[in-house]
């Protein structure tokens, strides 16, 4: 069990990991509780939080593949000696759960001589990846042939869907889920009375293995706080940004002399 405090105002906050399992490999579950919480906030930081846990957290995929045979047309072509198709060698690699340290793409291979089961124990990786499960399936070589692909490994956040394309040199894209967190829930335990009144956030996280929850928990954290640190700075005076291919000044005021201007000339 964990639990860490800080202090805000005259309160001090906690959180504790009251439950923490491991169902296989490729899922994990963790229950977490912050308390005490006023009234109304505990809603505000358990949808932050969730929003934070299934979107900004990156993960790895394999997002390509090519294969070194030529005689291949398309995706959904049957190879001999091979008793899955292309397309289910496809969707087994992206299957593939991958953790890692990369910024970017990098590069990783297959190369086995059947017949036997080609696992993801059979993919050679650089040394800022690994595979959380080892005895994922890829493709059954039913016959005494080399089987040798090249594997593009990306690390990135949300989908990656891939664009139609020619494929005629052996490479195929893979839609990419870039989501370590398989799922996030939220509830809320309140108690006391009146002006007193109190809330416990309970949060439950499960993963795919490439993250603990906890991990989880403390990388969505960062995140939120990354994306706020901009607000507690001072406002840069001469900041734009492109809309429509026309620079319009940023100002944290509605009433703003140049922006009220703007808006009085439009309407007119």
């Amino acid at each position: 069990m964990v639990r860490e405090k800080v202090t805000v105002s005259t309160r001090t906050l906690q959180w504790k990991c009251v439950e923490s399992r491991t169902d296989s490999k490729r899922l994990y579950y963790g229950r977490f509780i912050l308390s005490p919480l006023m009234k109304g906030q505990a809603d505000t930081i358990g949808i932050a939080m969730r929003r934070a846990l299934l979107g900004e957290i990156e993960g790895t995929c394999i997002t390509r593949v090519k294969f070194e045979s030529e005689k291949i047309p398309h995706e959904y072509s049957t190879v001999g000696g091979i008793q899955e198709s292309l397309h289910e060698i496809l969707m087994n690699l992206k299957e593939i759960v991958l953790r890692s340290n990369i910024y970017g793409t990098c590069h990783a291979s297959i190369c086995v001589k059947g017949p036997g089961y080609v696992t993801a124990q059979d993919i050679i990786l650089p040394p800022c990846v690994e595979i959380v499960d080892n005895t994922q399936h890829i493709a059954n070589l039913t016959e005494p042939i080399d089987l040798c692909i090249e594997l593009q490994i990306e690390k990135n956040r949300g989908y990656l869907i891939k664009t139609p394309q020619n494929f005629q040199d052996g490479s195929y894209p893979i839609d990419a889920v870039f989501l370590p967190v398989r799922n996030a829930n939220h509830s809320i335990h309140s108690y006391g009375n009146g002006n007193e009144k109190q809330e416990i956030l309970f949060l439950e996280i499960w993963t795919n293995g490439s993250f603990t929850p906890k991990e989880a928990l403390h990388e969505a954290s960062r995140n939120l706080i990354d994306l706020f640190i901009p607000f507690l700075h001072m406002e840069e005076e001469n900041v734009h940004f492109e809309a429509n291919q026309h620079k319009v000044p940023l100002s944290p005021f509605l009433f703003d002399d140049k922006l009220a201007k703007l808006k009085k000339n439009k309407y007119k």
